[in-house]
């Protein structure tokens, strides 16, 4: 029988816990803990709203670096580091994590964007369905009718249909069309001058980005295509960051450390001697009253 399989990217909303909560907010010992406070709550009230049967977490374990770094060194390298406040708390989100139930994966080189996408290949063999909670546009790539994005915070949920509605391409036009307009959130350069609206344009007419480069001399003929000539000169003369940023762009699909079955990612409810000593641990006191505990407890 098919089951819906909640994966979870826990980056952004550990990156929006930190900068919307107080930093008042601290462990009995004095540590930060308002980027691990907002995740569990964030955590809780997913559980609460969407009641999943099977639940998994991604986490990246670096958060402006991966493999990808290898392929183009400046790869989110013009982010700046995050405060050592919240990195010092994204071990106990992981913990948070597990001790409410969820299965957790975490890996050296590959992002949890990576880790997302090798569960879905997994899941698809077996006719299972996906739902990405997820604020990440790069996620909406892996979009089919099996796999459909949530974005939690905002009460947006996306199938195939809605990415296109949102972005004026196609879920696997996706890689293309950041490999041609980039991504300045990742460093992604794309190619030079040509934006979200005219790389949906393109892809609308010559649909991938292989397809592109290879009748690209079809572009100055073009009269209904507003800047062909311009067009054709910018892209001939990035051709091999255009393919490098679409390659960037791209989810790794096989990540050696994800092996996972659909029984590991059952969800069973939170282990009460994990909680306990955890939120003990890290002040958390009220919030105990959210937490759905195990059925055997």
């Amino acid at each position: 029988m098919a089951a819906t399989v909640y994966l979870v990217d826990a980056s952004p909303y550990i990156f929006r816990a930190h900068f919307s909560l107080p930093s008042s907010i601290k462990t009995p010992a004095g540590e930060p803990a308002a980027a691990s406070y907002g995740f569990t709550s964030f955590l809780l009230k997913l559980i609460a709203d969407e009641k999943p049967s099977h639940l998994a977490l991604t986490f990246d374990r670096s958060l402006n670096s991966s493999f990808r770094n290898e392929l183009y060194p400046a790869y989110k390298q013009q982010r700046d580091l995050p405060p050592p406040e919240l990195e010092a708390q994204l071990d106990a989100c992981v913990e948070i994590a597990a001790a409410l139930g969820a299965a957790t994966f975490i890996d050296d080189r590959y992002e949890a964007d990576d880790l997302i996408g090798a569960l879905c290949a997994r899941l698809e063999k077996e006719e299972h369905r996906s739902v990405i909670v997820t604020s990440d546009k790069d996620l909406s790539q892996l979009v089919d009718e099996r796999i459909s994005l949530l974005d939690f915070a905002n009460g947006v949920r996306l199938d195939a249909g809605g990415v296109f509605e949102k972005f004026g391409v196609r879920p696997d036009q996706i890689t293309d069309y950041l490999g041609l307009a980039g991504d300045t959130v990742d460093n992604i350069p794309g190619v030079k001058g040509i934006g979200g609206k005219t790389a949906a344009e393109l892809l609308a007419r010559f649909g991938h980005l292989e397809e592109l480069y290879a009748r690209l001399d079809e572009l100055p003929s073009l009269a209904s295509l507003r800047g062909a000539k311009a067009l054709h000169a910018k892209l001939a003369a990035s051709r091999d960051l255009a393919f490098l940023s679409k390659q960037l762009a791209t989810v790794a699909r096989k990540v050696p450390g994800v092996k996972s079955s659909l029984r590991d990612l059952e969800y069973r409810g939170a282990d009460p001697a994990l909680v306990e000593e955890l939120f003990q641990r890290l002040g958390f006191n009220r919030i105990r009253d959210r937490v759905q505990y195990q059925a055997s407890a």
